[in-house]
């Protein structure tokens, strides 16, 4: 209950859209919406917002900042999510979110987008 006080305190202090996204250290919300499509998450996943993200053979990407897990097995931190964008094969072997080469800074601006929406 307490971390939900402190997430809520953040929300209030810095309006809905922004808040969970400011949680990823160095990620920016407009760089992650183009990298989503330069990386082409959207052939995979269903995105909020980005043309063409209407995938569906990985799950939908609404939502993703109130979930409990990242690929049902990470807590859902900023953090774990780079970690799983970066290297998702490291994190889950044999999963069928592929290693994309994805660079640190991406997988950062990525989150802050997913976060955010």
């Amino acid at each position: 209950m307490r971390c939900s006080a402190v997430l809520l305190l953040v929300v209030v202090a810095t309006g809905c859209g922004g808040a969970a996204s400011s949680l990823v250290s160095g990620g920016h919300v407009d760089s992650g919406k183009s990298d989503i499509t330069a990386y082409g998450c959207g052939g995979c996943h269903q995105i909020p917002d980005v043309s063409q993200a209407d995938g569906r053979i990985g799950p939908s990407l609404a939502g993703l900042a109130h979930r409990r897990y990242i690929a049902g097995r990470l807590a859902n931190t900023p953090d774990n999510l780079v970690r799983w964008i970066v290297d998702p094969q490291v994190v889950s072997p044999g999963t069928l979110m592929p290693d994309l080469d994805v660079t640190d800074q991406a997988a950062r601006d990525i989150a802050a987008y997913l976060y955010a929406h």
